[in-house]
């Protein structure tokens, strides 16, 4: 049977004769792989069964499945929220629409999770969690590297200091060859995990920056430049002032260090202050003032806000 390309067809083939051209391969080699290759299905595409395969509980709850995977959707999120802050980070020539579409994107993300919340605070009974929460020790939420990525992809790290210690670390020598570990040693999350008094840490952040330290200096230092605050201050004059990228910074802003934060706080509150002093955290965190975003007043894009409101920030929430 002879079949007649059409011209769609052909042009086609043109662009993968190109391609692969560029690539150094041989466009015959390649299309006889295609005649081979099995057709595509959804479970195998989203990795339906190995997805499915990962959720494991400690305990016989049953609640605690609902637990495990709650968490593991937000790594998802976590994931789709930093694939879009890279898109901006490595635009060599970034504009306002872009920019704007990716904050806008990003935002409905952590509007997504900050919904999410009640599925911890409303789907779960009070009992079987209390049940399951100790066998989860020392491990803990604040343990999500993924989280500390995406404030390290947001702001400057300046932003992300403990509030007690940031003017004073102004004047830290930038050369000094240990500076960005005492930049991990004076994050705001430290307080989660730190005796400022004493300066030891429980094993849960010990573990945590076991795991992770070294992969957060090297991501502090590939986004020095590169994260949303910088990129935004590199725009033209003209284009900082545009009303929505402003309204889409101050946006993003608001629902990652205000309302995202309180809805966890809420549900910590909901499971964790059970009596007249808070239950204490499963990584034995004071979470209260880690949370609380009065305390440490997380702001990503400070500028952008007034002055009084950011003396405001987390208050009568």
């Amino acid at each position: 049977m002879t079949h007649t390309s059409s011209p769609e067809t052909q042009e086609q083939l043109e662009a993968l004769q190109n391609k692969f051209d560029a690539m150094g391969q041989n466009l015959d080699h390649q299309l006889e792989g295609f005649v081979h290759s099995k057709p595509i299905n959804y479970w195998d595409y989203i990795q339906v069964d190995t997805l499915l395969s990962l959720q494991n509980q400690r305990t016989l709850v049953p609640d605690e499945m609902v637990f495990i995977m709650y968490h593991q959707i937000n790594e998802l999120l976590f994931k789709m929220i930093l694939w879009e802050i890279e898109q901006v980070a490595y635009t060599q020539e970034l504009n306002v629409a872009h920019f704007s579409e990716k904050l806008q994107r990003i935002s409905r993300y952590f509007d997504m999770l900050t919904t999410s919340f009640t599925i911890m605070r409303e789907g779960m009974q009070m009992e079987q969690y209390l049940k399951f929460r100790r066998t989860l020790s020392p491990a803990s939420g604040f343990q999500s590297a993924q989280y500390r990525l995406i404030e390290f992809a947001s702001t400057e790290y300046i932003n992300l200091i403990d509030a007690r210690f940031r003017e004073s670390f102004k004047a830290k020598d930038e050369q000094d060859p240990l500076y960005y570990d005492e930049v991990i040693e004076h994050l705001y999350w430290q307080a989660a995990g730190k005796d400022y008094t004493t300066g030891e840490k429980t094993y849960t952040l010990k573990d945590f920056e076991l795991k992770y330290k070294e992969d957060f200096i090297r991501f502090l230092k590939a986004y020095k430049n590169l994260n949303l605050w910088s990129k935004f201050k590199m725009l033209p004059a003209e284009d900082q002032k545009d009303a929505t990228l402003v309204a889409a910074m101050r946006h993003y802003d608001h629902t990652v260090n205000i309302k995202w934060v309180m809805s966890h706080y809420h549900t910590a509150v909901h499971y964790l202050n059970q009596g007249k002093e808070p239950l204490e955290a499963t990584g034995g965190s004071d979470w209260v003032k880690y949370m609380h975003p009065k305390y440490q007043k997380r702001i990503f894009f400070p500028d952008l806000w007034s002055e009084q409101e950011r003396t405001d920030w987390g208050k009568n929430i």
